[in-house]
């Protein structure tokens, strides 16, 4: 009992403090009134997790409102902002062909980004943890930050991982991405490595900045090459026992799917059928290389044939997913993700006429705005709750700012 009587009162301190930094990192100058109406505090505890963050380097006091010229009586008000280059973030997307790394301040403004190809699929660990860190170096170089001054990072790779952060390796193509990545980098650069499945940092980005902004509710299906889901259910992530949550691999059982190939991938695979037949269509011009799924869809919106019937068979699919989705999950809204959805915002009336066929439960169905950013857009959110939640314990450099 003394122990927990002991610890109390650091754990509240650690999470007011949490809470002022993340009102403040969406907010721009706040007075202590402003503190306490955000964060539920007392005006005393406001006051000492204020001054506390700002011995600590983390917020700036501003001149009051009377020498600003805009209070006249009474006691001026206390004006604080955060300070955004205390330190930095990186969020990462390890994909397949390439690592790329965004530098990003504390309010999640991206300041620098980078990415570097891996040479194939099958790489050492080592090398793939070397192109990770040249891109995030790279990265970091853009802004002139040294890596002394980044507080936490976060990676999104394309296996499942459980709350602990350990990667499920039972497939090899997820075993691919099981390099220890946390422990390399912690002794490169003295940096926490905070690793989750890569749909669920584009479940967290959509929340945050995307068409999701507020669900509570909400599924994100990666849905370029190959299909993933992050899953949010009353406003919580999901992972499962063992990170296997948004998995998919049950697609390969639904009548009309029968395998996990996203939509970048069908419309590369269906328009080359097409071209291997006689069918005319304006795809040829793409021929030997083949149309990647952005001139399928181009071709589609100038009415070519070819390029329409597969956008059907694309929505029929699609449909399909997201009714199988629906039905297990019953979310408000579906969005669908990655750098195809640049181009899937098309698909969204036809995906919707086939939805009330497939599932008692339809949602609301939008394509993100976050195009290719959306893994790293999370990643940056999920350092941040970090810094957010652990700013007591984390000692800040002495970033450019």
């Amino acid at each position: 009992m003394a122990e927990t009587t002991t610890a109390t009162p650091q754990l509240l301190r650690r999470v007011s403090a949490g809470a002022v930094l993340e009102f403040m990192r969406s907010a721009t100058v706040v007075t202590v009134t402003e503190v306490m109406e955000a964060t539920g505090l007392t005006r005393a505890t406001a006051i000492a997790v204020c001054e506390d963050l700002k011995d600590r380097g983390w917020i700036r006091e501003l001149e009051n409102q009377r020498a600003f010229g805009e209070y006249q009586k009474g006691r001026p008000a206390r004006r604080f902002e955060l300070n955004e280059r205390a330190g930095y973030v990186l969020g990462m997307d390890v994909g397949v062909s390439k690592a790329t790394v965004v530098v990003s301040d504390l309010r999640g403004k991206t300041l620098g980004r980078s990415s570097q190809p891996f040479a194939e699929a099958e790489i050492s660990a080592e090398e793939r943890i070397s192109v990770i860190d040249r891109a995030a170096l790279a990265a970091l170089d853009q802004v002139g930050a040294s890596p002394e001054a980044v507080l936490a990072a976060c990676a999104g790779i394309a296996a499942p991982v459980d709350r602990n952060g350990d990667v499920l390796a039972a497939q090899h193509f997820w075993g691919l991405f099981d390099v220890g990545l946390k422990s390399a980098l912690r002794d490169r650069h003295g940096w926490t490595v905070l690793l989750e499945n890569d749909a669920n940092l584009a479940a967290l980005g959509e929340r945050w900045q995307g068409a999701a902004a507020g669900i509570d509710d909400v599924v994100v299906i990666l849905a370029s090459e190959r299909f993933g889901a992050g899953v949010v259910d009353g406003g919580r992530l999901l992972h499962g026992s063992r990170g296997g949550a948004g998995e998919l691999a049950f697609l390969e059982h639904v009548q009309g799917v029968g395998d996990t190939f996203g939509i970048a991938s069908l419309a590369r695979t269906w328009a080359a059928e097409a071209l291997a037949g006689n069918a005319r269509t304006s795809l040829r011009s793409f021929a030997p290389g083949g149309a990647e799924a952005e001139q399928v869809f181009a071709a589609a919106a100038a009415g070519d044939g070819v390029a329409l019937g597969i956008l059907d068979r694309l929505a029929d699919r699609m449909a399909r997913i997201i009714g199988a989705v629906s039905t297990l999950l019953n979310p408000e809204l579906v969005v669908i993700g990655g750098a195809v959805a640049n181009s899937a915002g098309v698909l969204l009336e036809p995906i919707g006429r086939r939805l009330t066929e497939l599932t008692a439960t339809p949602p609301r169905v939008a394509v993100s705005p976050l195009g290719d950013s959306i893994v790293t857009v999370g990643a940056v959110r999920a350092a941040l709750d970090y810094v957010e939640k652990h700013s007591l314990d984390l000692a800040l450099a002495a970033p450019l700012s």
